[in-house]
């Protein structure tokens, strides 16, 4: 299963407006110059017109088939200051800062993607992550019945359990380093979300731990069952189970054995980890050692997508990223 050819198909047979407050920098140009050439979606970039259709001429892309909004300019930006000052005002914003704010891109991308004008934005080769889920949590907001932002790496791994090689979903494993069960919960929740919209196929969460159905006991242990519990109020449909050792979940003769009662059976697409160490080094692990492709971390929990890149970001990432976003506005 080629998963990236498959999301740039899906992209590309219903295209969104996804906005790039980067669109100064070079690796976003080539980017765009590729979307442009594939058709994949509608890309709006900001920055200085003038430099942005240098760099994507140089990207042999096409400047004059693309939206491009220069946020210093103050045409038109009055809603977007109001908007921002009543949603940051409680935490000190005042109209000056609020009118100096819209300009900058990241805020400016965000506000757009707030309002409906685009379906989603993609920044971060640029950027910090912090800047990027700032200006997200500052104008979008999370997602009903979601108060954790958290991220997930989509693993295509090579066939285990199947002749077809696989995507799982590993959650979290670059944005809270230490979840209560609660905010685990919220964060499978959001993956599980998240994943109908990118993978496209129905989650089964795994909540994993040391401990397979009482094998040990621990606070960590104690967490993922909490965890567990919560979530199956919030998302009664999606087969779940915890706490369950990764064996368990992944592997259905394991499963038989360890928890042959389990709603997972061995099927687990979903992995939730207690904590961004272990979910961290599992999917690096994973990447290196098992020669897997892992792709994000793809924020997910925001009530509409804002997606951080690496400031490493290839622009193939950049396009994969985007196209990931523009699936996620479904």
């Amino acid at each position: 299963m080629d998963f990236l050819a498959e999301i740039r198909r899906r992209a590309r047979d219903r295209p969104r407006r996804v906005v790039f407050p980067e669109g100064e920098e070079s690796r976003t140009a080539r980017a765009i110059a590729r979307i442009q050439d594939e058709g994949l979606l509608y890309p709006v970039v900001l920055g200085d017109p003038d430099r942005i259709r240098s760099e994507l001429e140089a990207a042999a892309g096409d400047p004059d088939d693309l939206e491009v909004v220069d946020p210093r300019r103050g045409e038109g930006s009055g809603r977007y200051v109001e908007t921002l000052l009543e949603l940051r005002r409680a935490r000190g914003m005042d109209r000056a800062e609020a009118r100096r704010r819209v300009r900058e891109p990241l805020i400016r991308g965000a506000l757009m993607v707030r309002f409906g004008e685009v379906d989603g934005s993609v920044a971060g080769a640029v950027n910090s992550t912090g800047d990027v889920l700032r200006a997200a949590l500052w104008c979008v907001g999370p997602d009903d019945g979601i108060k954790v932002v958290s991220s997930a790496f989509y693993m295509v791994v090579k066939p285990f359990r199947s002749p077809d090689s696989e995507v799982l979903t590993f959650t979290d494993a670059a944005v809270v380093p230490d979840p209560t069960g609660p905010q685990l919960a919220q964060i499978a929740a959001a993956a599980s979300r998240a994943r109908r919209k990118v993978v496209g196929d129905s989650p089964t969460v795994a909540f994993l731990s040391y401990s397979t159905k009482g094998s040990a006991e621990g606070p960590s242990v104690e967490k993922v069952r909490e965890a567990l519990d919560l979530f199956r109020d919030m998302e009664p449909g999606v087969p779940s189970d915890g706490e369950l050792q990764a064996d368990a979940a992944l592997v259905e003769t394991v499963s038989r054995r360890k928890a042959p009662h389990s709603a997972v059976g061995g099927e687990a697409n979903v992995l939730v980890f207690p904590g961004l160490d272990a979910g961290n080094i599992a999917y690096k692990l994973v990447q290196r050692l098992g020669d897997a492709e892992a792709i994000g971390p793809i924020i997910q929990g925001l009530r509409r997508p804002c997606n951080d890149l690496s400031r490493g970001a290839s622009p193939e990432d950049i396009v994969n990223v985007a196209c990931i976003t523009s699936l996620m506005a479904e």
